[in-house]
């Protein structure tokens, strides 16, 4: 999974998505879940001295640039737990 920057206002809500060079501007409120991971089926491990099985999940609809006549994308983003950052799962477009 590609690694992401989530930029936030003074309130910590999502403003923008960076990643791959490009910016997407936020452009609908964003919806944040957590989901239980099969430890079992996944390749990091958890650190020791930490019991979380959850993961944090935001989908996020977002447009290319600052256009804000651009088609919305919306951008299901997985937080990572060792470091903190985020992680693009998927990126489906014209499903906003």
């Amino acid at each position: 999974m590609e690694h992401v920057i989530v930029r936030t206002d003074s309130e910590g809500r999502p403003t923008a998505v960076v990643g791959k060079g490009r910016e997407w501007a936020v452009g609908a409120p964003p919806v944040r879940w957590f989901e239980r991971i099969n430890w079992w089926e996944s390749s990091r491990r958890m650190p020791k001295g930490r019991g979380g099985v959850d993961v944090e999940v935001l989908q996020i609809q977002v447009r290319l640039g600052a256009n804000s006549r651009s088609a919305l994308t919306t951008m299901y983003l997985e937080r990572d737990g060792v470091g903190g950052s985020w992680r693009l799962r998927e990126s489906v477009a014209g499903a906003a």
